[in-house]
This record gives structure tokens, sequence and C-alpha cells, in this order.
């Protein structure tokens, strides 16, 4: 393949320090039935055998290339792939994981049949056969989109909100390329920050004027690797980041679409924040409940917590969920105890009050309880 040709697809594999799966991904994007491609691997300064593996490839197969460069992290990485990139369609497959031979032939028809700005499609969830677990199931599907989602057929998602509080999985979709150069999409480069497809996601979803969705599934996402960042809690901000990216582009870039954007912004917010919050051990909880609790307090007062009727019913919040966000915002020590609490009994969720926050913190637990009745 020559350097002026233009492929299908440009493969982004950003790649660092992952030896022990590397092999197995580079060689299911070889193996792809769409042959006109290019794979990308952007090694972020592995210092393991992932370079020597990158290189056997780009010796064996012209279409394999490399960005070798030091360490800076997963954002700053794939804004290089893209840089690079030449395909009319950008597909992005993450270093531990695996594609099926027919995914790319598969997203690509589907992309040019529909002019799509994205096609996104559902996964498998894999675990290797030494996992100790999962009664020796290696895949199980995950329908990160409905058959409601599917059926919506060609549509702008702003007007079908849906798949924006979809796990992101920004590695099973096709992008065309010229779109995420239109509308400026990119990653947030932060180094060694984690969370960074979600607000590529959001940039995407904001944009897109024609998405549609499919029930396939071709992606095999690792579960089983020891050093994913999903597994590393240290990480207690790095969401955070990501939200402030997205006000940020609605606020600077894309302000036409903040009015629409905002309601559904917060909503994505306080999923991904509750989430996280949970994920956390309960010493870093105390961190991140105080940046939740601002946080919601600002949206609350922005006017962006709206319920879910009228034209709000697909976005709006439910009931419960405004007592949660309302709770978390005005009453957060309330809130950070029972975010501890894994069951019990009466005794145990009275000490636990008590000991964070003494008999004042009791008795506004006693007081919310008789407002109730």
């Amino acid at each position: 393949m020559s350097d002026t040709h233009s492929p299908l697809v440009s493969v982004l594999v950003p790649i660092c320090n992952v030896e022990k799966y590397l092999e197995e991904c580079l060689e299911s994007a070889r193996m792809q039935t769409l042959e006109d491609i290019e794979v990308i691997c952007i090694n972020d300064g592995s210092t393991d055998g992932s370079l020597g593996i990158i290189n056997s490839f780009v010796e064996m197969d012209p279409r394999f290339k490399v960005i070798d460069k030091p360490n800076s992290g997963y954002g700053d990485s794939m804004n290089k792939g893209l840089e690079m990139a030449r395909g009319k369609y950008i597909a992005i497959l993450e270093s531990d994981d695996f594609l099926e031979p027919e995914a790319l032939e598969y997203m690509y028809g589907e992309a040019e049949r529909q002019e799509l700005d994205v096609l996104k499609c559902n996964f498998w969830l894999y675990w290797s056969a030494t996992s100790a677990d999962r009664l020796n199931r290696h895949d199980v599907y995950f329908p990160a989109v409905s058959t409601e989602m599917v059926l919506m057929g060609v549509h702008r998602p702003v007007d079908v909100p849906d798949i924006f509080w979809a796990k992101a999985s920004i590695w099973s979709a096709l992008y065309r390329r010229d779109f995420l150069d239109e509308h400026g999409i990119r990653f947030l480069p932060t180094p060694g920050a984690s969370f960074q497809d979600t607000s590529f996601s959001f940039k995407v979803y904001a944009c897109a004027e024609r998405a549609a969705y499919s029930s396939r599934a071709f992606l095999h996402y690792r579960q089983d690797n020891e050093k994913s960042s999903v597994n590393n809690p240290g990480k207690v901000f790095c969401v955070c980041d990501e939200h402030a990216e997205m006000s940020r582009f609605l606020n600077e870039e894309r302000s036409d679409l903040k009015p629409a954007l905002d309601p559904i912004r917060a909503k994505v917010k306080f999923f991904n924040y509750r989430w996280n919050l949970y994920r956390l051990a309960p010493n870093l909880r105390v961190q991140f409940l105080e940046r939740f609790s601002a946080e919601m307090r600002e949206e609350i007062e922005g006017g962006n917590i709206l319920r879910a009727d009228g034209p709000f019913e697909r976005y709006g919040f439910s009931q419960g969920e405004i007592d949660e966000a309302n709770e978390i915002a005005y009453e957060s020590d309330l809130y950070g105890v029972r975010s501890t609490l894994e069951g019990g009994g009466k005794l145990d969720t009275f000490k636990a009050y008590l000991h964070a926050g003494g008999f004042p913190l009791v008795c506004k637990v006693i007081g919310k309880k008789l407002s109730r009745r």
C-alpha cells in the first residue's frame, strides 16, 4: 500500500505494555475479510516486548504502520493516530481485544449503504480460557444498543438521545473520518488519564446527523486484563476531566447545541459519577463525593435537572433520580454514609451515621424519616 493510497478503513490500535495480548489483537486486524485497510499501531512508550511484536507485523504486512513515541497517554495516542489516518472511516481496536474476521466488512458496508456518520454495534464480554470464573463461558453478549434503538434506523441522536446513556464502547463502532475532522472531534490528551472515551463519544453523538445501530457483535472486549484502566481505582477524578471537556465543547465549539444537550449532558454526568462513586474504595469515596456534590449543585441551580415528562420524557430524571441528585447536592453527608453501607441491621446503620456525623446527623436522618410519613 503506497503512502498516497486512501484505504477504506483506518484501524487505530493504541498500545502500552500489552505484549501478553497484542499478537492476538493485531492478527485479528490482519485477517479481516475487508482487505483495503490500514492498521496504525500507536506505541505509547511501551517498556515490554510490545514494539517488537508491532514491528513483526509491519515487516509482514505493508498495511501495518507504527507511531513510536514516549509515553503521553491514551488521548494523545489516539489523536496522533487520527492525524495519520487516511481511511474513509475510522475504527478503534484496543490492544487487549480482538475482532471477528468479518467485522470491518460488515460495518463498512452498512455505513456506506446508509451514508452514516457513525455506526454503533454491540459486542462480546470476553474472558480468557484461564479465567477461573464465568463457568467456562468465554463470551457473553453485551447489548450496548437495545432492539428498540436498532429499529430507530438512521436518525439524529440529539433528537432521540438514548445512545447517550449507553456504555461508551467506542471500539465497537465505525466513524466517518471527514465527519470527525469537520467537527474537530478529538480526545482529551490528559497524560495518565482514564475514561477518555467519555467525551469523545459525547461529541460524536452530539454532532452526528446520521447515526444507526446494529445488534450484531464482532468485538471481543477482554475482561480479565489485570492492567486495564477499569481496574485502577486510583484515577478518582479522571471522569470529572472528561465531563469538563464536554461542557467546554458545548460552550466554546457547539453553543448551538447547548440548550438541547445540557440536560442530556447533566444526566450522563449523574449516571457516570454515581457509577464511579460506587466502584471506589470507601476511603476514596469521600474525596469524590465532595466533587460530585458541588457539581450536582451547579447542575440543579443551572436548570439542567429536568423531570422526565412531556417533551423531556426520553432524557429527563425520574422522581427518584431527582431526589437522589438533591440529596447528593445538599445533603451529601447522608448520601455518603448510605453509599458505604452494604446491608446490616438497624444497629449497624445507626452506628454508621453516628460515626460519620455524630448525633446531629442521626437526628437529621430521623427527621427525614418522620417527614416522609
